[in-house]
């Protein structure tokens, strides 16, 4: 069983469910990553919880670093990693 914490809010009307994870996810091939993103996602669906799963995490320079729909990317560009980690609120629990 793997633990995350998660930040589950609403920004412009649109569910987020902000997956804190580890910086190796930038490191994976885009496929790799995708198929990480709709584990979290099912995982989530079936913890009921509504939105968009966006991972984040820091780079090796502190920088935040996002998989989101390009929609949701404005967003992410103008938030900083510790905002999002200030808003979390619940613990994600997938395996």
């Amino acid at each position: 069983m793997e633990r995350f914490q998660i930040a589950h809010i609403l920004v412009q009307g649109v569910n987020l469910i902000v997956v804190f994870v580890n910086s190796s996810l930038g490191y994976r091939t885009p496929d790799e990553q995708q198929q990480v993103v709709a584990s979290l996602q099912a995982c989530a669906s079936a913890a009921g919880l509504a939105g968009n799963v966006v991972p984040v995490w820091r780079d090796a320079s502190g920088r935040l670093n996002f998989i989101a729909p390009p929609n949701q990317h404005p967003y992410f560009k103008s938030a900083t990693f510790d905002y999002l980690y200030a808003n979390i609120n619940k613990t994600l629990t997938c395996g």
